[in-house]
């Protein structure tokens, strides 16, 4: 039963949860605060970085 309530919890949450969780979980795996600002800065650059699916790379036309 336990097992299928966390089935269904995962399936319910949203992609923006979920993203936000993965991040979360990344930052607490940090070993002191040299690592923990590097973690942020790699969240920070692949977050400005990223752009909807239906872009499509830049020069692709």
């Amino acid at each position: 039963m336990y097992l299928l309530s966390r089935l269904f919890l995962f399936l319910t949450k949203s992609p923006d949860q979920l993203a936000k969780e993965r991040a979360d979980a990344f930052l607490a795996e940090a070993t002191d605060l040299y690592d923990l600002e590097f973690r942020m800065r790699k969240l920070d650059s692949s977050a400005r970085n990223r752009q909807p699916s239906w872009m499509g790379e830049m020069g692709q036309y």
